[in-house]
């Protein structure tokens, strides 16, 4: 919904639209659960839920939305009669949610819009499917909630889970017995996070650094380099990095905010700032902590850790040598490695060429 947040609140504004959001999806679909389109009443599609796929079968189905109100919940994959007449020969599977969005329907959206826009986290839980409510959503942020899916009982356990996805970023559905019991079947609930971008921060004010804030920019992140050394750590050198910070790497993680979404790249293989800082992050949330450095040189960062009493659990957090062996030489090259791994730890990817595998290319869920 982030992509088409400005239409969607033009159109709540002025009557209403109908938008069509990916709940779950299976195999090689190829857009992502909260991936949305908008069909408004003039006749225009903004947006886009699976690359070209199913807009079309899609945008009749927004069209009957608008005309009668009522919730549709679409289901397109290859075991479908007509998965190739609507067009999804990628041999994914969606199922879609399509509501009516107006101020009547959603009339937090504005709220949300708002939170969205200006950065703060927020989680929007819809009921997509089950006996009763379909449609009705809950409005979930760290510091309050509004909305309601129909029951007390209900609010509060969404509520809970809810927090928990945005916390760790993310999206997709959750099933309920009818009135909200955990481990039950029968309601079908989808909750789109909406956090801020995840945060790396990048110790260590080289050239490889330089590479490495460039290719984070391109996937997303919030990028910090910090280095001890005031000659290095210039934003004339990093130009791209949202922040360089002169300070001692430990000194300075310790200060900061650490989540299951943070990268710690620990690239000045020395140990007099190294070893600090990996004893600092091995005791945060961090999702990914990787190390830069010759076998050789981990070897010793690892003794020096445990002589610090960091216990073997801990240290088997590190990724180090940092990175995938796919034979980078230049620190273009190793800044791609690094995000492959990076990639390839959250998803759970094998790191193997795609050609060498078999079955689906997108199995699994996000760590």
């Amino acid at each position: 919904m982030r992509e088409i947040i400005t239409e969607l609140l033009a159109a709540h504004q002025s009557g209403g639209a109908a938008m069509a959001t990916v709940v779950q999806t299976w195999r090689s679909a190829p857009r992502p659960a909260g991936a949305s389109m908008l069909v408004t009443p003039d006749g225009e599609a903004v947006g886009s839920v699976s690359g070209g796929c199913v807009e079309g079968a899609l945008f009749e189905v927004g069209t009957e939305v608008l005309s009668d109100g009522t919730p549709r919940f679409e289901h397109y994959g290859v075991s479908d009669d007509d998965a190739f007449a609507v067009g999804l020969t990628c041999g994914g599977i969606l199922e879609v949610f399509v509501e009516l969005v107006n101020n009547e329907t959603w009339p937090e959206l504005p709220e949300v819009a708002a939170r969205i826009e200006s950065g703060e986290p927020v989680a929007i839980a819809t009921i997509v499917k089950g006996p009763h409510h379909v449609g009705r959503h809950l409005v979930i942020a760290p510091d309050s909630t509004f909305g309601s899916l129909g029951t007390a009982r209900l609010d509060d356990t969404v509520r809970e889970d809810a927090l928990g996805m945005l916390a760790a970023g993310l999206t997709g559905t959750i099933e309920y017995g009818p009135e909200g019991e955990r481990l039950g079947e029968g309601l079908s609930i989808f909750v789109a996070s909406f956090a801020p971008p995840a945060q790396m921060f990048v110790f260590g004010a080289i050239d490889f650094s330089a590479a490495l804030v460039r290719a984070a920019k391109m996937l997303g992140y919030t990028v910090t380099v910090c280095d001890a050394r005031p000659v290095f750590a210039t934003t004339k050198r990093f130009p791209e990095a949202d922040q360089v910070v002169v300070d001692w790497p430990h000194r300075w993680l310790e200060q900061q905010n650490v989540d299951r979404r943070t990268v710690i790249a620990v690239l000045t293989h020395d140990p007099k700032f190294d070893v600090p800082a990996l004893r600092v992050a091995l005791g945060t949330d961090a999702g990914y902590i990787g190390a830069m450095g010759s076998r050789k040189t981990h070897e010793d960062r690892i003794q020096r850790l445990r002589e610090a009493g960091v216990t073997e659990s801990e240290l088997a957090r590190i990724h180090s040598p940092i990175g995938l062996d796919i034979g980078a030489r230049t620190p273009e090259e190793t800044a791609i490695s690094i995000c492959a791994e990076i990639v390839q730890h959250r998803w759970g990817g094998s790191g193997r060429s795609l050609t060498q595998t078999s079955g689906p290319i997108h199995p699994g869920a996000p760590r």
